[in-house]
């Protein structure tokens, strides 16, 4: 796939910069490869009566016949062990857009001239692994992706070497890493045990001709599938030091951390649980899911609701989102990937929004506290209006994407009749008002024990311009993702264009 192959080009690049002397020019071009990754992404789709449609799947769409992926030498890679399919193509634009923003965000973190090319490389590789997992069709490419995106974040946790936390950070999710690994080994080896086979086509086939007769060994690895995966996306009862990694971790990794780590993980799930390999045992499944997710509201939004470092409330609010996307699996609808899609759009927008106000905040106070926002209206009005809209967004308050993307997957969940978890996101959403308002009563209701202005790089301010329109604009307008076409499975097992 020519978007893998440009980033991992870039990867190549940023390590030879050193050697040939060019790190100083390294920074625009990683940019402008991200812009070139996000116009190949986005070639596979094209417009035909005013909406965007993929370009690439072979079925009818109303009176349209779309052409093959074979015919047009696109869609698949790897001797078929990917499919950049519809969602695929979505979804990566959603991940390398919300990796442009946060280049922005984050180029003091590559200031360090003993070491900026390694970070550079360090984060096109692990953004390699993310796209991976949007368009897998093999058991074997799924745990690549996880590895190629976890391994570089792994060392890139712990790059704030004379810090302990951001050691202690590196050292907690390498363990944690190394277990969901395990899990996910395990249950991939059973799988492939039960049904002979890697590829996931094959193996959705033979679980629905067994249903009823498949080994209960099969079950157990379709278990710790999820678990590995779980620990990923940083689900209750899963989670364990999540909140510790983040807190550790440069800021600027917490927050790609909280964005392209998190789709690319809900989206690994996703392939797996709302497509034809293990939706032929959903009565399994569905309900443990259920649980979980119930659980990570719980967990989730109690913890964010006593932090006093807002770093830390996030990372625990980042647990709750996470609820959210698995109610949007659990739920099990036709409407459940284009939820997913939206809410990852949303979400990442919001929190990049948020950690890069909270990384200017931090790098002039010393500080992470609700304390240090106090009076931010009056020492920088930009970048207390651009929080503002961020946490509205993160706490599902109209008229921004967040409010919709909550809508949506409540929508879904609704459709499938799980009404006690849709009562629980609602009840969530409550406890988020409250943590995400303290941080908004701070900004402008209480006097700053420094009257010192906080001052923003252009470049910043610039950012958050575009990212609160971003938010406000999907918000008014949710259209603008929701009427393209997303690959939904039908009853019969058959991937069809959802307009």
């Amino acid at each position: 796939m020519k978007v893998i192959l440009l980033l991992s080009g870039l990867g190549l690049l940023a390590l030879f910069a050193e050697l040939f002397r060019f790190k100083k020019i390294l920074y625009p071009l990683i940019l402008i490869g991200l812009l070139g990754a996000i116009a190949v992404a986005a070639s596979y789709w094209y417009f035909d009566d005013g909406a965007m449609k993929p370009f690439f799947t072979g079925m009818v769409d109303g009176n349209h016949q779309i052409p093959k992926a074979a015919e047009m030498g696109a869609g698949h890679s790897f001797n078929q062990m990917l499919d950049f399919g519809p969602s695929s193509v979505m979804l990566s634009i959603i991940i390398l857009s919300t990796t442009f923003l946060w280049f922005i965000m984050a180029k003091g973190f590559f200031k360090d001239d003993s070491s900026s090319t390694d970070h550079y490389s360090l984060i096109m590789f692990a953004l390699v692994g993310a796209i991976i997992l949007t368009c897998y069709t093999n058991m074997t490419m799924l745990f690549l992706g996880i590895e190629i995106l976890s391994i570089p974040l792994y060392v890139l946790a712990g790059s704030k070497k004379s810090d302990p936390a951001s050691n202690e950070s590196a050292f907690k999710y390498f363990i944690m890493g190394s277990f969901a690994s395990g899990f996910l080994l395990f249950g991939i080896t059973l799988i492939y045990g039960a049904t002979g086979s890697f590829d996931m086509k094959t193996i959705g086939a033979l679980i629905n001709t067994h249903i009823g007769t498949n080994p209960t060994f099969l079950y157990a690895g379709i278990l710790m599938i999820l678990v590995g995966l779980l620990f990923k996306i940083g689900a209750a009862p899963f989670h364990f030091w999540a909140p510790d990694v983040y807190e550790g971790a440069p800021t600027s990794i917490t927050a790609f951390m909280s964005t392209v780590v998190k789709t690319a993980a809900i989206v690994a799930i996703m392939r797996l649980f709302l497509t034809m390999v293990f939706a032929g045992v959903d009565t399994f499944w569905v309900p443990v899911l259920a649980v979980i997710t119930g659980l990570t509201f719980v967990v989730g939004n109690v913890t964010a609701a006593v932090q006093t470092n807002v770093k830390r409330m996030l990372a625990y609010s980042s647990i709750s989102h996470a609820g959210f996307l698995l109610l949007a699996v659990t739920a099990f609808s036709g409407f459940s990937s284009k939820a997913i899609i939206y809410y990852t759009a949303a979400y990442s927008v919001g929190s990049i929004t948020a950690f890069t106000v909270l990384l200017n905040i931090m790098q002039q106070t010393g500080s992470g506290a609700i304390e240090s926002f106090n009076g931010l209206g009056k020492k920088n009005p930009l970048l207390a209006v651009a929080m503002t809209i961020a946490l509205l967004s993160l706490a599902g308050i109209p008229p921004t994407s967040g409010f919709f993307a909550k809508y949506y997957v409540l929508n879904a969940a609704i459709s499938s009749g799980h009404y006690w978890l849709v009562a629980l996101g609602i009840l969530a959403s409550l406890v988020g008002v409250y943590y995400y308002f303290k941080i908004i009563i701070a900004m402008y209701f209480k006097k700053a024990d420094n009257e010192t202005p906080i001052v923003a790089t252009m470049q910043h301010q610039a950012l958050l311009f575009v990212t609160a329109v971003i938010i406000l604009v999907l918000g008014l307008l949710p259209d603008l993702i929701l009427s393209i076409g997303v690959a939904v499975p039908n009853a019969n097992g058959i991937v069809q264009i959802n307009p």
